[in-house]
């Protein structure tokens, strides 16, 4: 974090299919290696599954999954008077998303399976549902909020 100016954010190029700068976000965290070619093929042919499985449009789908992962609250430690405690604080809007993504990712990634667009059409569809891997993440994660709330009054 720089010391003088604040950091000013850059703008993502809406992806060139759906227009949708939270695509942009996913393909950008999908990608390894800089093979940004590969990434837009495994999310398109995910969205293409979770259309003809749900005979739905796909982009909600995904848009619907990655608001259905995302926390509103997270635990973060803090240091008082020589122990730790878990305080839960507000989780920030970039924040959320940011995190719904990675954890759709990590465990499409973490299925076992054919190739990577069926892994991850169906950890989306999982999300869409409100069931599935990510989904129990971010309930643990409120979970976790919940039980340490006493340290609340930590918060910075």
């Amino acid at each position: 974090m720089p010391r003088r100016k604040k950091v000013q954010k850059r703008e993502r190029v809406p992806d060139p299919k759906y227009n949708s700068e939270l695509a942009t976000r996913f393909v950008n965290n999908l990608l390894s290696r800089g093979k940004r070619s590969v990434a837009e093929r495994i999310f398109y042919d995910a969205l293409q599954q979770i259309e003809n499985k749900t005979k739905q449009p796909g982009i909600e789908v995904f848009e619907k999954a990655v608001n259905n992962v995302k926390p509103y609250l997270e635990v973060k430690s803090r240091r008082i008077g020589g122990s730790n405690y878990q305080v839960p604080v507000e989780v920030r809007s970039g924040r959320r998303t940011a995190l719904a993504i990675r954890w759709i990712i990590n465990f499409a990634r973490k299925k076992s399976g054919k190739n990577m667009a069926d892994k991850l059409a169906a950890e989306l569809i999982a999300a869409f549902n409100n069931e599935g891997e990510s989904i129990k993440k971010k309930d643990d994660t409120h979970r976790m909020a919940e039980a340490n709330k006493a340290f609340a009054h930590f918060r910075w």
